[in-house]
């Protein structure tokens, strides 16, 4: 039988000033019992929406900046997250040349668990997108930019 939740199961819900802009309803980070989900984040930039850069490279270097940007406005960084998912609509061409991107955000020790699948396509005909869970590990949440649900 399941176990009612405690008050620690709240869920926050995260919109951080001067994120991405998202392109579709939704926030860009879900908080519970620790855990950050982070909505996938495409290669635009905050001050450019909808404007993507050439290049699997440069597209991904965007994504994981804007990733960072949530994670920093949550007061976490690249080092707390345990896994990312990746989309790629040139799977087979950008494969290679995405994760030595990829990797060059995260120590060599300290990859996240990882899945990278293709797809037909993206949001702004975008190359990737990314998503992440992140863990808190007992940093505290900000206070201004959450609503409790």
């Amino acid at each position: 039988m399941p176990q009612p939740h405690s008050a620690s199961s709240a869920m926050l819900f995260h919109m951080v000033s001067g994120g991405p802009q998202p392109v579709a309803p939704f926030s860009h980070a879900v908080e519970v019992d620790g855990f950050v989900f982070v909505t996938g984040q495409m290669p635009d930039t905050p001050d450019r929406p909808g404007v993507l850069p050439d290049g699997i490279e440069a597209q991904t270097r965007n994504v994981m900046a804007n990733l960072g940007t949530v994670l920093a406005g949550l007061g976490l960084g690249l080092e707390n997250v345990v896994v990312a998912r990746a989309f790629l609509t040139e799977f087979k061409r950008d494969y290679a040349a995405f994760n030595d991107t990829y990797k060059s955000f995260f120590p060599p020790d300290r990859l996240p668990a990882r899945t990278c699948v293709g797809t037909t396509g993206l949001a702004y005909d975008a190359l990737v997108e990314i998503d992440l869970i992140a863990h808190r590990g007992g940093a505290a949440p900000p206070s201004s930019d959450a609503r409790e649900g």
